[in-house]
């Protein structure tokens, strides 16, 4: 069952004023997506494809966060054009990435707020444990309890990743759209946070899309793999269909021994800046 329809869409970011070529004249943003059609269901979806290919413009333009400037998109049966900021959120939640927060509130504080305030208005069964509470099972499985007292501006990236996707869990939208949400968490973390997001999923009836570089996780994980291509055509299916080596070199560009490694550099870059982070 599809709960996302995209029809005839076209999409290019607008043009930056003073962004000139050598010879004077404007530069045009290229086209994202062109007359592009899709039904794309629910379930847990991961999105992979080497940066600037359009998987975060697709989620954007999915959630209703940017609109097509032709074409049309259908939400859960509803145009997306046409949903005001409220029935926005109540369709879908979205990560950003980086999404950083200018407040000394604590964090158990934000939690209780956000989980009273939102679709589930403070309760809700737990997913692992129907006896128990959805944000007490939250804040164990993300580890959060020691966290609770800390201000959110003075979290760490990986502690602030965490906090932010409890916070698209306990808010109740019927549709969370995820950019890049665990690049600075460690290895463990990842493992048991995309375990967990699969059987909300399976338990609630809410469907994340999920955009991840972390290719062996969207194999172990994923339902069903959004395969993107630098020229933004769209693969779709399942991880063994879609993520054969055959596919993922001509997405890449590289051979399919060469992506792992590619992979661990990425990690371990991200690691030598938190750590320098730390530091400060």
């Amino acid at each position: 069952m599809s709960i996302i329809t995209f029809n005839d869409v076209h999409f290019s970011y607008p043009a930056v004023e003073g962004d000139l070529d050598e010879n004077g004249n404007q530069i045009q943003p290229p086209v994202i997506f062109d007359h592009f059609g899709a039904e794309l269901p629910g379930g847990f979806v991961s999105l992979v494809g080497p940066n600037g290919s359009g998987k975060s413009t697709f989620m954007l333009l999915a959630s209703g966060r940017l609109l097509p400037s032709e074409g049309k998109i259908w939400l859960f049966g509803k145009e997306t054009s046409t949903l005001s900021d409220e029935e926005k959120n109540e369709l879908a939640s979205f990560l950003y990435q980086n999404m950083e927060f200018d407040t000394d509130d604590k964090v158990s504080d934000l939690l209780n707020y956000v989980y009273e305030n939102g679709m589930l208005k403070g309760s809700a069964k737990g997913v692992q444990d129907s006896n128990s509470d959805l944000l007490a099972e939250i804040i164990k499985v993300f580890e959060l309890d020691s966290l609770g007292e800390k201000k959110l501006n003075a979290l760490s990236k990986g502690q602030m990743q965490r906090v932010l996707i409890a916070f698209s869990m306990i808010y109740g939208s019927k549709s969370v759209f995820m950019d890049e949400p665990l690049f600075a968490c460690e290895d463990y973390q990842k493992n048991y946070a995309l375990k967990y997001l699969r059987e909300f999923c399976k338990v609630t009836g809410t469907t994340i899309y999920i955009s991840m570089h972390e290719l062996d996780l969207t194999r172990k994980y994923a339902e069903t793999v959004m395969l993107f291509h630098p020229n933004h055509d769209i693969d779709l299916g399942t991880p063994e269909e879609v993520m054969t080596d055959a596919d993922l070199e001509k997405v890449y560009g590289l051979p399919a021994s060469m992506l792992k490694h590619s992979e661990m550099m990425t990690r371990n870059q991200i690691k030598e800046e938190s750590d320098m982070i730390k530091t400060l």
